[in-house]
């Protein structure tokens, strides 16, 4: 029975399983394929946080329905976080509410905060949920550039001054995923003063705030004075803690729209498995040398990445933040496109990498490498890499 329903025919195809299902073949034919396309971490989580998780586990009254909104000492926790680390004041029964993972807070808020026919504002390119996730609530989307320079407030302005009906949302994520750059606290500054004049709500995705490099830590746009007027912010324990599986978030701000998400969710889940919620308040409150262990491993790895595969004869941007590299196409192929180019990257080079167009269309021209293999793999990449490159007539230094 053929149907077409409404909400699927939103969905176009997802470009980027194109190249998991190619990869996932090659491996069934014993291929050892180097993945450097899912942000998937391959580090453990801390000891303290696997050993609590068991030892709540083993609690019999452990295993019933739990808190949607979380249990108080996580909240508390996270509350704990945001003032430790960005010096924010944070309710933890009114500005705080845990999510499965910062990906489902953010489609489920998109549920609770938008009409059909409304018109968000979302950066292009960027993470598929920034834009899906109203899409699926039906909400139309305008995009704006991912790069925080002068165009980025011109198009801003633009959209407030010539779209109908006037957008009532803006999506930001920095670090940005997929393309890893960065902003100051300055920026925020003048976003909330810009958000609050038009009116328009902020959701922020802070999901790499501790995965920065060279010094820089990344703001937090709570910061920013009367932020908690406007904005909401996600964060998450994936990339942090390396509980990627766990699926343990947060939303933390504006009391109106933490009230709107937590209404939801009570309809739609019973929150997170009693025991990982108190495994991540072990994570939250507990030795946090993980925490620059794991960022200091994802630097090395970034320069072990940007100069084998410079080696290889392609230039990577070495990024300021994030698990990813945003990296152009080399210039003699960049006419193949993101996606012929990654299927050819797997296929003939044996390393999968997520080809850009799969995060808007802006995104064309390049592709997404994730830091998830260790530095032996990365250099074996970069060789396979440049023996692909020799063969595709692209000059190789050293030659």
């Amino acid at each position: 029975m053929d149907q077409q329903f409404y909400r699927m025919k939103r969905l176009p195809p997802y470009v980027i399983a194109e190249v998991n299902a190619m990869r996932a073949a090659a491996r069934a034919e014993g291929r050892d394929i180097i993945d450097l396309g899912m942000g998937n971490p391959d580090l453990p989580p801390p000891d303290h946080v696997v050993e609590k998780l068991c030892e709540v586990a083993r609690k019999p009254d452990a295993h019933g329905y739990s808190q949607s909104r979380g249990i108080p000492g996580l909240r508390k926790a996270q509350a704990n976080y945001y003032q430790n680390r960005f010096g924010v004041d944070i309710n933890p029964e009114t500005e705080v509410v845990v999510t499965l993972g910062s990906k489902e807070g953010l489609a489920s808020l998109a549920m609770a905060i938008t009409a059909p026919g409304d018109t968000i504002l979302a950066p292009n390119p960027s993470y598929p949920i920034h834009t899906f996730g109203f899409i699926i609530a039906g909400a139309s989307i305008r995009s704006v550039p991912t790069t925080p320079d002068a165009r980025y407030w011109e198009e801003l302005e633009a959209a407030m001054n010539f779209t109908v009906p006037r957008p009532t949302i803006l999506v930001v994520n920095y670090p940005s995923n997929p393309t890893a750059e960065v902003v100051d606290l300055a920026f925020y500054e003048q976003l909330v003063d810009w958000a609050r004049f038009h009116k328009v709500w902020v959701l922020s995705d802070l999901a790499y705030s501790e995965l920065y490099y060279d010094g820089k830590p990344t703001p937090s746009i709570l910061q920013a004075k009367g932020a908690k007027d406007v904005a909401v912010e996600f964060t998450s324990l994936s990339k942090t803690y390396s509980m990627a599986g766990w699926r343990m978030g947060f939303a933390v701000g504006n009391p109106t729209l933490i009230s709107a998400l937590t209404r939801v969710k009570s309809y739609i889940d019973y929150g997170a498995f009693t025991p990982i919620q108190a495994a991540a308040v072990a994570a939250l409150n507990g030795p946090q040398d993980i925490v620059a262990k794991n960022r200091e491993l994802y630097h090395k790895r970034r320069d072990v990445m940007v100069e084998a595969f410079g080696r290889a004869g392609w230039e990577i941007p070495p990024p300021p933040a994030s698990m990813f590299a945003w990296a152009p196409l080399p210039e003699p192929l960049k006419d193949m496109g993101s996606l012929e180019f990654s299927k050819q990257l797997l296929t003939k080079a044996e390393v999968a990498v997520a080809p850009g167009v799969g995060y808007g269309e802006d995104g064309e021209g390049y592709v997404r490498i994730a830091m998830v293999e260790n530095e032996q793999r990365l250099r074996q990449a970069g060789r396979n890499i440049k023996r692909y490159l020799q063969d595709m007539g692209v000059e190789v230094p050293g030659k």
